[in-house]
C-alpha cells in the first residue's frame, strides 16, 4: 500500500493560490532530472522516505479540506545556514485535484495511507468549469461529484 504525506497549505485560499506560489520567483525550486520542479521545505525528515518514494504524494489541506496532491519525486535532507536540519520535499509540478474531504487542523505533516486518501477529482474536461466553488463543494459533500 502506498504511503503519502498530508500537510496544511497555510496561506492558500485555494488550489490556484498554491499554483501561483509555486510558479512565482519566491518559490523554492530545484533541478530534478533536467527540469525545474517545486520544493517544499520542512523541518522534520520523514523516516519512511523509501516508502513515500514508491508512488506517494503530498496531499494539501486548504481551508479545512483536502483539495489536491502532488507526487513526491525525492526527499532531500540538508542543514540550513543556521545549522538546523531541514528537508526538501521535491514535488512533481503537476497538481492533481482530489475530491474535497474535510480535515481538522494539525501541525507539521503526517503520514497518510492511500486507504484514507480521497479519490482524484474528475479532470477539468469532465467537469463544468463554470460551476461556482461553493456549489461544487456542496455537491462533493453529498457524494454527487
Amino acid at each position: 500500500m502506498t504511503l503519502n504525506l498530508i500537510k496544511l497549505c497555510v496561506g492558500a485560499e485555494d488550489v490556484q493560490d498554491l499554483l501561483n506560489w509555486q510558479k512565482s520567483r519566491h518559490s523554492t525550486k530545484v533541478t530534478f532530472k533536467g527540469r525545474r520542479v517545486p520544493v517544499h521545505v520542512t523541518r522534520m525528515v520523514p523516516t519512511r522516505a523509501e516508502e513515500l518514494l514508491e508512488g506517494g504524494s503530498l496531499y494539501w489541506v486548504m481551508k479545512g479540506h483536502i483539495r489536491c496532491r502532488q507526487k513526491l519525486l525525492a526527499i532531500d535532507p540538508f542543514v540550513d545556514g543556521e545549522g538546523i536540519r531541514r528537508c526538501k520535499l521535491v514535488l512533481d509540478p503537476e497538481v492533481i485535484l482530489t475530491r474535497r474531504r474535510e480535515r481538522r487542523p494539525f501541525q507539521g505533516w503526517r503520514y497518510f495511507e492511500s486507504k484514507d486518501a480521497p479519490q482524484d477529482a474528475r479532470t477539468a474536461d469532465e467537469m463544468d468549469e463554470d460551476m461556482p466553488e461553493e456549489m461544487r463543494a456542496e455537491l462533493e459533500a453529498l457524494g454527487l461529484l
